[in-house]
């Protein structure tokens, strides 16, 4: 066998295994799907149109490429086993072909995939999520309700905001106050009891406000009932769930998250487990591959079974162990590129262990 011919075979196996493997997968997610979101679907007056062209044409890529990392060590396992069961594997070997090259074609593929992965979940993906995003929000999820408080932000250089609570039903601030800095001294503060915003006049509307003007040892305040102003805040920062970030494409999620950092938002975290996750992901398909391969190359008694077993097992502690780190990262103090490259990082060290005990 040609060492040309044996790539492309290889190559073909691994992709139309993972292809098949999607298809099977999502057309079963699918048809659970619908059998969870019927009753939504008819108490809201979802149409059918709506159903299949806003939300699962964009909802089946989502899904394929958020658990392709799965589809891949499944589909490595499932063939590589077929191949060692039925000697091919023994036969290569005994070519005079190493294993390391044995093992080219499958990087090779899962390249292929793995760059398909990265495009599509920077570029494509987030398009796709703006369709279904928006389905979710008006046909299945109840109304989006803010419940933060004690709300700090950075509007500009020297210029801080501050909300008790926030009612993004009525687009309403409680306890509000804005202060401005120079040089690190106040010179000014403005606050209010409520303020609200006007649609019409792109203006918010202050009601029982101070302002309080700071110049040296001179103060000045001005006291009012009602005034109408501009603000550099807009009431949609307050109207959105946490996974509108994945609507953005690459460039738009990294301009994001520095428009964030500067004024302070404490959903940081949530972002750049985003931005990072789009990358690990990609990555997991290569090493992910390296461990299907080093499972599944050598011939076992009773078939393929217990090999796609302790595959599928693998794969389900990595998907977890994924959802565990970036815990901390959200909800603790972990900085969210290690907590979401952690669990590639070990499991690398599984593939270099397993790749070397594989069948030479």
């Amino acid at each position: 066998m040609k060492i040309k011919i044996l790539d492309l075979y290889i190559i073909r196996k691994f992709l139309g295994t993972f292809l098949f493997s999607i298809a099977l997968i999502v057309a079963i997610a699918v048809v659970f799907d619908i059998s969870e979101k019927v009753d939504d679907f008819i108490e809201r007056h979802a149409p059918l149109k709506t159903i299949i062209f806003d939300y699962y044409l964009n909802f089946i890529p989502y899904f394929a490429n958020l658990f392709s990392p799965l589809f891949v060590f499944i589909s490595v396992i499932f063939f590589t086993s077929k191949m060692a069961g039925q000697t091919e594997i023994i036969a290569i070997l005994n070519s005079g072909i190493s294993f390391n090259r044995f093992l080219r074609p499958y990087i090779i593929a899962a390249t292929v995939i793995a760059i398909a992965s990265f495009y599509l979940n920077n570029w494509v993906i987030p398009h796709a999520n703006k369709g279904r995003l928006a389905f979710e929000n008006i046909y299945i999820k109840n109304p989006y309700v803010y419940s933060n408080r004690n709300i700090h932000r950075q509007l500009k250089p020297g210029q801080y905001l501050y909300f008790e609570s926030y009612d993004n039903k009525a687009n309403t601030g409680f306890l509000f106050s804005i202060e401005n800095f120079e040089n690190g001294q106040m010179k000014s503060k403005l606050m209010a009891d409520r303020i609200t915003w006007n649609p019409g006049s792109k203006t918010w509307t202050l009601e029982n406000y101070t302002i309080r003007y700071i110049d040296g040892m001179h103060e000045q305040l001005i006291r009012g009932i009602r005034k109408d102003t501009t603000l550099a805040i807009n009431p949609d920062e307050f109207n959105r769930r946490l996974n509108f970030i994945e609507t953005m494409d690459f460039g738009e999620l990294n301009s994001y998250i520095k428009e964030e950092k500067l004024r302070g938002s404490e959903t940081i975290p949530f972002y750049e487990v985003e931005k990072y996750r789009r990358t690990s992901y990609p990555f997991a398909t290569f090493i992910l591959t390296i461990i299907g391969v080093s499972i599944s190359s050598k011939k076992v008694r009773g078939g393929i079974g217990l090999q796609l077993g302790a595959g599928i097992l693998l794969s389900f502690t990595y998907i977890m162990f994924m959802q565990v780190s970036t815990t901390f990262a959200t909800n603790g103090n972990l900085p969210a590129l290690i907590a979401v490259w952690i669990p590639n990082i070990f499991y690398a060290f599984i593939a270099i262990y397993m790749l070397r005990k594989a069948p030479k």
